[in-house]
């Protein structure tokens, strides 16, 4: 909560209700579905990605965002590698993958609730040993 620095990103593009996109979607920022995707969802660039799925938007596909938000429906498999949050009418049919999750009275998953654990640093220093073995 407080001193947090990657705080979920403003909401830059919108797929309107009544739009049907077929295809895959990677967006830096903020992105706001309120019609009908008809494949994988992912956020790219150096800051954590937000995705908004409305209470009247359908998903069909993997979603892979740092900060997801789901009052509709998803059909495939979620990924939020900070932050998941399932509002009322969240009907998610998959396993959601998860750092941190709130899961609110009335949301649906069909599907494993899978808890990720913060990686381990990639930069690795091998130690050797002080003493020569001449």
């Amino acid at each position: 909560m407080f001193g947090k620095s990657n705080k979920p990103s403003p909401i830059d593009s919108l797929i309107g209700a009544g739009s049907t996109i077929e295809g895959n979607i990677t967006f830096t920022g903020g992105l706001r579905i309120d019609g009908h995707v008809k494949g994988n969802v992912k956020a790219t660039g150096t800051k954590p990605g937000t995705l908004v799925i409305s209470e009247l938007a359908k998903v069909e596909g993997e979603i892979d965002v740092a900060h997801v938000v789901i009052n509709g429906t998803v059909a495939g498999p979620v990924r939020g590698s900070e932050y998941v949050e399932l509002l009322p009418k969240a009907r998610v049919t998959g396993n959601v993958s998860y750092k941190s999750i709130e899961v609110h009275v009335g949301a649906i998953v069909m599907g494993q609730l899978v808890y990720e654990s913060p990686q381990k640093s990639e930069k690795v220093v091998e130690l050797k040993s002080a003493t020569n073995s001449d």
